[in-house]
Protein backbone atom coordinates (compact mmCIF):
# COMPACT_ATOMS: atom_id res chain seq x y z
CA UNK A 1 0.00 0.00 0.00
CA UNK A 2 2.80 2.36 0.97
CA UNK A 3 4.62 1.56 -2.27
CA UNK A 4 1.50 2.46 -4.29
CA UNK A 5 1.23 5.81 -2.54
CA UNK A 6 4.92 6.48 -3.15
CA UNK A 7 4.51 5.57 -6.82
CA UNK A 8 1.51 7.89 -7.20
CA UNK A 9 3.48 10.68 -5.55
CA UNK A 10 6.39 10.20 -7.96
CA UNK A 11 4.00 10.21 -10.93
CA UNK A 12 2.38 13.43 -9.69
CA UNK A 13 5.78 15.05 -9.29
CA UNK A 14 6.79 14.00 -12.82
CA UNK A 15 3.51 15.30 -14.24
CA UNK A 16 3.93 18.61 -12.39
CA UNK A 17 7.49 18.98 -13.66
CA UNK A 18 6.41 18.22 -17.24
CA UNK A 19 3.53 20.70 -17.00
CA UNK A 20 5.89 23.34 -15.63
CA UNK A 21 8.28 22.71 -18.52
CA UNK A 22 5.44 22.91 -21.06
CA UNK A 23 4.22 26.17 -19.55
CA UNK A 24 7.76 27.59 -19.57
CA UNK A 25 8.41 26.54 -23.18
CA UNK A 26 4.98 27.74 -24.27
CA UNK A 27 5.47 31.03 -22.47
CA UNK A 28 8.89 31.53 -24.07
CA UNK A 29 7.59 30.72 -27.57
CA UNK A 30 4.73 33.14 -26.99
CA UNK A 31 7.20 35.81 -25.88
CA UNK A 32 9.34 35.31 -29.02
CA UNK A 33 6.33 35.38 -31.35
CA UNK A 34 4.68 38.37 -29.73
CA UNK A 35 7.88 40.39 -29.44
CA UNK A 36 8.85 39.82 -33.09
CA UNK A 37 8.31 42.78 -35.37
CA UNK A 38 10.06 44.24 -38.39
CA UNK A 39 11.41 47.76 -38.45
CA UNK A 40 9.44 49.91 -40.88
CA UNK A 41 10.81 50.43 -44.38
CA UNK A 42 11.92 53.90 -45.53
CA UNK A 43 12.78 54.92 -41.98
CA UNK A 44 14.51 58.29 -41.85
CA UNK A 45 17.91 58.38 -40.16
CA UNK A 46 19.04 61.67 -38.64
CA UNK A 47 22.75 62.12 -39.50
CA UNK A 48 25.23 63.54 -37.01
CA UNK A 49 26.86 66.35 -38.97
CA UNK A 50 30.40 66.64 -37.63
CA UNK A 51 32.14 66.44 -41.03
CA UNK A 52 33.11 69.12 -43.54
CA UNK A 53 30.28 71.26 -44.84
CA UNK A 54 31.55 71.12 -48.43
CA UNK A 55 30.56 69.35 -51.64
CA UNK A 56 32.31 66.46 -53.36
CA UNK A 57 34.30 67.29 -56.48
CA UNK A 58 34.29 65.65 -59.90
CA UNK A 59 37.49 63.86 -61.05
CA UNK A 60 39.04 63.92 -57.58
CA UNK A 61 40.13 60.71 -55.85
CA UNK A 62 38.31 59.58 -52.71
CA UNK A 63 38.82 56.55 -50.51
CA UNK A 64 36.17 54.38 -48.84
CA UNK A 65 36.61 51.38 -46.51
CA UNK A 66 34.08 48.70 -45.65
CA UNK A 67 34.54 46.58 -42.51
CA UNK A 68 32.26 44.06 -40.84
CA UNK A 69 33.47 44.15 -37.22
CA UNK A 70 31.64 40.94 -36.19
CA UNK A 71 30.18 42.52 -33.01
CA UNK A 72 33.68 42.63 -31.52
CA UNK A 73 33.74 38.89 -30.83
CA UNK A 74 35.90 37.31 -33.49
CA UNK A 75 39.43 36.84 -32.28
CA UNK A 76 41.32 34.11 -34.15
CA UNK A 77 40.22 31.60 -31.50
CA UNK A 78 36.51 32.47 -31.57
CA UNK A 79 34.15 29.89 -33.10
CA UNK A 80 30.46 30.66 -33.68
CA UNK A 81 27.65 28.23 -32.98
CA UNK A 82 25.76 29.15 -36.17
CA UNK A 83 28.83 28.13 -38.20
CA UNK A 84 29.29 24.82 -36.38
CA UNK A 85 31.48 26.23 -33.61
CA UNK A 86 30.84 26.28 -29.89
CA UNK A 87 30.63 29.92 -28.78
CA UNK A 88 27.75 32.35 -28.66
CA UNK A 89 29.21 35.25 -26.69
CA UNK A 90 32.44 37.16 -27.15
CA UNK A 91 35.24 35.97 -24.88
CA UNK A 92 35.05 38.96 -22.50
CA UNK A 93 34.23 42.65 -22.26
CA UNK A 94 37.95 43.41 -22.58
CA UNK A 95 38.17 41.30 -25.73
CA UNK A 96 35.25 43.17 -27.33
CA UNK A 97 36.80 46.56 -26.61
CA UNK A 98 40.18 45.41 -27.94
CA UNK A 99 38.67 44.03 -31.17
CA UNK A 100 36.77 47.29 -31.82
CA UNK A 101 39.94 49.29 -31.18
CA UNK A 102 41.93 47.14 -33.62
CA UNK A 103 39.24 47.54 -36.28
CA UNK A 104 39.47 51.31 -35.82
CA UNK A 105 43.27 51.19 -36.00
CA UNK A 106 43.19 49.30 -39.31
CA UNK A 107 40.61 51.56 -40.90
CA UNK A 108 42.46 54.74 -39.83
CA UNK A 109 45.67 53.53 -41.50
CA UNK A 110 44.01 54.16 -44.88
CA UNK A 111 42.89 57.71 -44.03
CA UNK A 112 39.48 57.14 -45.63
CA UNK A 113 37.01 59.80 -46.71
CA UNK A 114 34.14 57.37 -46.03
CA UNK A 115 33.72 54.26 -43.86
CA UNK A 116 31.03 51.57 -43.87
CA UNK A 117 30.84 49.41 -40.73
CA UNK A 118 28.54 46.39 -40.34
CA UNK A 119 27.52 44.23 -37.36
CA UNK A 120 27.92 47.06 -34.87
CA UNK A 121 26.27 46.05 -31.56
CA UNK A 122 24.90 48.72 -29.25
CA UNK A 123 23.05 46.72 -26.58
CA UNK A 124 23.50 42.97 -27.09
CA UNK A 125 23.89 40.06 -24.69
CA UNK A 126 26.53 38.45 -26.94
CA UNK A 127 28.86 41.47 -26.60
CA UNK A 128 28.16 42.32 -22.93
CA UNK A 129 25.92 45.30 -23.85
CA UNK A 130 28.93 47.37 -24.92
CA UNK A 131 27.84 50.28 -27.11
CA UNK A 132 30.12 49.77 -30.10
CA UNK A 133 28.36 52.48 -32.08
CA UNK A 134 29.28 55.00 -29.40
CA UNK A 135 32.91 53.81 -29.34
CA UNK A 136 33.28 54.17 -33.11
CA UNK A 137 31.48 57.51 -33.34
CA UNK A 138 33.70 58.93 -30.58
CA UNK A 139 36.83 57.62 -32.26
CA UNK A 140 35.83 59.06 -35.64
CA UNK A 141 34.22 62.20 -34.21
CA UNK A 142 35.61 64.29 -37.07
CA UNK A 143 33.37 62.40 -39.51
CA UNK A 144 29.64 62.78 -40.13
CA UNK A 145 27.71 59.63 -39.22
CA UNK A 146 24.45 57.82 -39.92
CA UNK A 147 23.44 54.69 -38.01
CA UNK A 148 20.72 52.26 -39.10
CA UNK A 149 19.44 49.54 -36.75
CA UNK A 150 19.77 46.27 -38.65
CA UNK A 151 17.97 44.14 -36.08
CA UNK A 152 16.54 44.25 -32.58
CA UNK A 153 15.80 40.66 -31.57
CA UNK A 154 14.07 38.93 -28.69
CA UNK A 155 16.12 36.93 -26.17
CA UNK A 156 17.30 33.75 -27.93
CA UNK A 157 17.62 30.86 -25.45
CA UNK A 158 19.85 28.82 -27.77
CA UNK A 159 22.45 27.38 -27.38
CA UNK A 160 21.32 26.18 -23.97
CA UNK A 161 24.82 26.21 -22.47
CA UNK A 162 25.35 29.87 -23.43
CA UNK A 163 22.11 31.50 -24.67
CA UNK A 164 22.75 34.00 -27.46
CA UNK A 165 20.37 36.41 -25.77
CA UNK A 166 18.95 39.63 -27.17
CA UNK A 167 20.76 41.30 -30.06
CA UNK A 168 20.66 44.95 -31.02
CA UNK A 169 22.96 45.74 -33.92
CA UNK A 170 23.26 48.01 -36.91
CA UNK A 171 25.29 49.47 -39.74
CA UNK A 172 27.29 52.67 -39.37
CA UNK A 173 28.17 55.02 -42.23
CA UNK A 174 30.87 57.67 -41.72
CA UNK A 175 31.77 60.52 -44.06
CA UNK A 176 34.38 63.29 -44.11
CA UNK A 177 31.67 65.39 -45.77
CA UNK A 178 28.40 66.10 -44.00
CA UNK A 179 25.64 63.62 -44.87
CA UNK A 180 22.63 65.65 -45.98
CA UNK A 181 20.10 62.85 -45.43
CA UNK A 182 19.96 59.12 -44.78
CA UNK A 183 17.35 56.38 -45.06
CA UNK A 184 16.96 52.82 -43.78
CA UNK A 185 15.54 50.34 -46.30
CA UNK A 186 14.10 47.04 -45.04
CA UNK A 187 15.16 44.07 -47.15
CA UNK A 188 12.89 41.10 -47.92
CA UNK A 189 13.44 38.23 -45.46
CA UNK A 190 11.98 34.80 -44.88
CA UNK A 191 8.46 34.66 -43.49
CA UNK A 192 9.07 31.18 -42.03
CA UNK A 193 10.72 30.11 -38.79
CA UNK A 194 14.16 31.00 -40.14
CA UNK A 195 13.30 34.69 -39.74
CA UNK A 196 14.00 34.23 -36.01
CA UNK A 197 17.54 33.06 -36.86
CA UNK A 198 18.41 35.54 -39.61
CA UNK A 199 16.65 38.43 -37.88
CA UNK A 200 15.79 41.66 -39.66
CA UNK A 201 17.92 42.88 -42.57
CA UNK A 202 18.45 46.28 -44.14
CA UNK A 203 20.70 48.60 -46.05
CA UNK A 204 21.16 52.33 -45.54
CA UNK A 205 21.17 55.05 -48.18
CA UNK A 206 23.18 58.18 -47.33
CA UNK A 207 23.36 61.27 -49.55
CA UNK A 208 26.21 63.74 -49.92
CA UNK A 209 26.06 66.78 -52.26
CA UNK A 210 28.29 66.91 -55.36
CA UNK A 211 29.56 70.18 -56.85
CA UNK A 212 27.52 69.69 -60.05
CA UNK A 213 24.22 69.64 -58.18
CA UNK A 214 23.91 65.84 -58.12
CA UNK A 215 24.50 63.53 -55.14
CA UNK A 216 26.90 60.80 -54.12
CA UNK A 217 24.66 58.04 -52.76
CA UNK A 218 26.40 55.65 -50.35
CA UNK A 219 24.82 52.25 -49.75
CA UNK A 220 25.85 50.33 -46.64
CA UNK A 221 24.66 46.70 -46.91
CA UNK A 222 24.58 43.56 -44.78
CA UNK A 223 22.61 40.87 -46.59
CA UNK A 224 21.17 37.63 -45.16
CA UNK A 225 23.52 34.89 -44.03
CA UNK A 226 21.66 32.05 -42.32
CA UNK A 227 17.93 32.33 -43.04
CA UNK A 228 17.96 33.17 -46.72
CA UNK A 229 16.64 30.89 -49.45
CA UNK A 230 17.53 31.38 -53.12
CA UNK A 231 14.26 33.28 -53.46
CA UNK A 232 15.10 35.63 -50.58
CA UNK A 233 18.65 36.19 -51.81
CA UNK A 234 17.34 37.06 -55.27
CA UNK A 235 14.69 39.41 -53.84
CA UNK A 236 17.26 41.25 -51.70
CA UNK A 237 19.67 41.73 -54.58
CA UNK A 238 16.93 42.80 -56.97
CA UNK A 239 15.67 45.44 -54.53
CA UNK A 240 19.17 46.84 -54.00
CA UNK A 241 20.05 46.87 -57.71
CA UNK A 242 16.78 48.53 -58.70
CA UNK A 243 17.31 51.22 -56.06
CA UNK A 244 20.81 51.96 -57.37
CA UNK A 245 19.62 51.97 -60.97
CA UNK A 246 16.92 54.53 -60.17
CA UNK A 247 19.48 56.82 -58.52
CA UNK A 248 21.79 56.45 -61.52
CA UNK A 249 18.96 57.32 -63.93
CA UNK A 250 18.39 60.46 -61.86
CA UNK A 251 22.01 61.45 -62.53
CA UNK A 252 23.39 60.53 -59.12
CA UNK A 253 26.60 58.61 -58.34
CA UNK A 254 26.27 55.33 -56.42
CA UNK A 255 28.87 53.51 -54.33
CA UNK A 256 27.62 50.42 -52.51
CA UNK A 257 29.78 48.54 -50.02
CA UNK A 258 29.46 45.99 -47.28
CA UNK A 259 28.94 42.32 -46.50
CA UNK A 260 27.00 40.71 -49.35
CA UNK A 261 27.07 37.18 -47.88
CA UNK A 262 27.73 35.83 -51.39
CA UNK A 263 30.91 34.69 -53.10
CA UNK A 264 31.62 38.19 -54.40
CA UNK A 265 33.89 37.18 -57.27
CA UNK A 266 31.84 34.06 -58.03
CA UNK A 267 34.86 31.77 -57.82
CA UNK A 268 36.80 32.78 -54.68
CA UNK A 269 35.51 29.68 -52.86
CA UNK A 270 37.33 27.42 -55.32
CA UNK A 271 40.41 29.61 -55.82
CA UNK A 272 41.07 30.12 -52.11
CA UNK A 273 40.33 26.55 -51.01
CA UNK A 274 41.99 24.31 -53.58
CA UNK A 275 38.88 23.79 -55.67
CA UNK A 276 36.72 22.88 -52.69
CA UNK A 277 32.97 23.19 -53.19
CA UNK A 278 30.68 24.08 -50.28
CA UNK A 279 26.96 24.40 -49.78
CA UNK A 280 26.87 27.29 -47.31
CA UNK A 281 23.91 29.59 -47.96
CA UNK A 282 26.17 32.62 -47.50
CA UNK A 283 28.75 31.33 -50.02
CA UNK A 284 26.58 31.15 -53.13
CA UNK A 285 28.02 32.85 -56.25
CA UNK A 286 27.22 36.53 -56.66
CA UNK A 287 24.24 36.82 -59.08
CA UNK A 288 25.86 38.76 -61.90
CA UNK A 289 22.90 37.91 -64.14
CA UNK A 290 20.75 40.23 -61.99
CA UNK A 291 23.14 43.21 -62.25
CA UNK A 292 21.86 46.06 -64.46
CA UNK A 293 24.28 47.18 -67.17
CA UNK A 294 24.92 50.42 -65.29
CA UNK A 295 26.34 48.70 -62.17
CA UNK A 296 29.85 47.19 -61.91
CA UNK A 297 31.51 44.94 -59.33
CA UNK A 298 34.89 46.21 -58.17
CA UNK A 299 37.01 43.06 -58.46
CA UNK A 300 40.12 44.28 -60.28
CA UNK A 301 42.18 43.86 -57.12
CA UNK A 302 45.55 45.53 -56.69
CA UNK A 303 46.72 42.61 -54.50
CA UNK A 304 49.22 40.31 -56.22
CA UNK A 305 47.39 37.28 -54.83
CA UNK A 306 43.71 36.82 -54.02
CA UNK A 307 43.02 37.94 -50.43
CA UNK A 308 39.92 36.57 -48.66
CA UNK A 309 37.58 38.86 -46.73
CA UNK A 310 35.83 36.26 -44.57
CA UNK A 311 36.56 33.00 -42.74
CA UNK A 312 34.24 30.21 -41.69
CA UNK A 313 34.07 30.14 -37.90
CA UNK A 314 33.53 26.46 -37.19
CA UNK A 315 37.07 26.13 -35.81
CA UNK A 316 39.77 28.59 -34.60
CA UNK A 317 41.48 30.37 -37.47
CA UNK A 318 44.79 29.30 -38.95
CA UNK A 319 46.20 29.49 -42.47
CA UNK A 320 44.52 26.86 -44.61
CA UNK A 321 41.05 27.15 -43.05
CA UNK A 322 38.07 27.82 -45.30
CA UNK A 323 38.04 31.44 -46.50
CA UNK A 324 36.07 33.39 -49.10
CA UNK A 325 35.46 36.89 -50.48
CA UNK A 326 32.00 38.13 -49.44
CA UNK A 327 32.75 41.81 -48.83
CA UNK A 328 33.28 44.41 -51.51
CA UNK A 329 31.97 47.31 -53.56
CA UNK A 330 29.54 47.99 -56.40
CA UNK A 331 29.58 51.27 -58.33
CA UNK A 332 27.46 52.78 -61.08
CA UNK A 333 29.32 53.38 -64.33
CA UNK A 334 29.57 57.15 -63.74
CA UNK A 335 32.02 56.24 -60.94
CA UNK A 336 35.61 55.33 -61.90
CA UNK A 337 37.35 52.61 -59.89
CA UNK A 338 40.94 53.75 -59.33
CA UNK A 339 41.92 50.76 -57.18
CA UNK A 340 40.43 48.15 -54.87
CA UNK A 341 42.30 46.24 -52.17
CA UNK A 342 41.37 43.44 -49.78
CA UNK A 343 43.37 44.03 -46.60
CA UNK A 344 45.06 41.01 -45.02
CA UNK A 345 44.70 41.25 -41.23
CA UNK A 346 45.01 37.58 -40.30
CA UNK A 347 41.47 37.76 -38.89
CA UNK A 348 42.88 38.88 -35.55
CA UNK A 349 39.93 41.13 -34.57
CA UNK A 350 37.05 40.06 -36.84
CA UNK A 351 35.95 37.21 -39.07
CA UNK A 352 36.03 39.77 -41.91
CA UNK A 353 38.88 41.64 -43.53
CA UNK A 354 38.32 45.24 -44.65
CA UNK A 355 38.13 46.25 -48.30
CA UNK A 356 39.47 49.62 -49.53
CA UNK A 357 38.17 51.31 -52.67
CA UNK A 358 39.65 54.41 -54.28
CA UNK A 359 37.29 56.06 -56.75
CA UNK A 360 36.51 59.19 -58.75
CA UNK A 361 33.22 60.68 -59.90
CA UNK A 362 33.17 61.13 -63.66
Amino acid sequence: MASKKAFKKVVKIIICVLLALLIAVGGYLGYVLLSYSRIDDNQEIIPIKTGQDTTIKINESYKIVTQNIGFGAYTQNFTFFMDGGTQSWAESEESVIECIAKAGDTVELYEPDFVLFQEVDFDSTRSYHINQREILEKRFNYLSSAFAVNYDSAFLMYPFTEPHGASKAGILTLSKFNISSSLRRSLPISEGFSKFLDLDRCYSVSRIPVENGKELVLYNVHLSAYGGSDEIRTAQMTMLFNDMKTEYENGNYCVCGGDFNHDFTGDSTQKLNGGQKVDFGWAQPFPTDLLPDCIDRCTNYKNESLIPTCRNCDIPYKEGNFTIIVDGFLVTDNVETVSVENVKTGFVYSDHNPVVLEFKLK
